[in-house]
């Protein structure tokens, strides 16, 4: 839920501590990602710096959200997603979401998809995109607007009205 409701990168949400919440402000530090690596035949976990420096962001958490994170809160260096002082992988994490979608019954679709699907949600409920492009970390809200916002039939269905109104009047 909380890659869902914020827009992170599977990489910045595994490495989410518990210290990098802002339980007064109700927000959250991204600071570092988790990454697998080749290296010379073998590969490695590593925790480095987010991907870019527009990748080191605070992003604010939903209070339905916030309210389920104080009531799970633990030690500032243990990581949410793993709840040990060891990160989990971020293969691990998509490998249990296509598990559960298949438990479910539903389609299968990439984890990334809900990253775009926040960052659809939020045009559709008014967002502009500079200030969404701000917590998806892209430097610029092109970007955002050309790779992770999808037109929904709602949003094709309003265009069409604004459109036939302009050309009415």
């Amino acid at each position: 839920m909380l890659y869902l409701f914020t827009g992170l990168r599977v990489g910045e949400l595994c490495g989410l501590t518990w210290e990098d919440i802002d339980f007064s402000t109700e927000k959250l530090s991204v600071k570092r990602t988790v990454q697998r690596i080749n290296k010379r035949g073998s590969s490695e976990v590593i925790i480095g710096l987010p991907k870019s420096n527009f990748s080191i962001k605070i992003v604010p958490i939903p209070s339905f959200l916030f309210d389920l994170l104080l009531q799970k809160r633990k030690n500032g260096k243990i990581f949410l997603v793993s709840g040990t002082e060891k990160p989990t992988e971020p293969r691990k994490v998509q490998y249990r979401f296509k598990s559960v979608l298949k438990d479910c019954r539903m389609r299968s679709v990439s984890f990334h998809l809900l990253r775009h699907t926040y960052a659809t949600v939020c045009i559709e409920n008014g967002f502009d995109p500079k200030t969404l492009s701000e917590p998806l970390g892209h430097a610029d809200a092109s970007i955002t607007l050309n790779c992770y916002v999808h037109l929904s039939m709602q949003m094709k269905k309003l265009w069409k009205q604004i459109l036939f109104v302009r050309l009415i009047f």
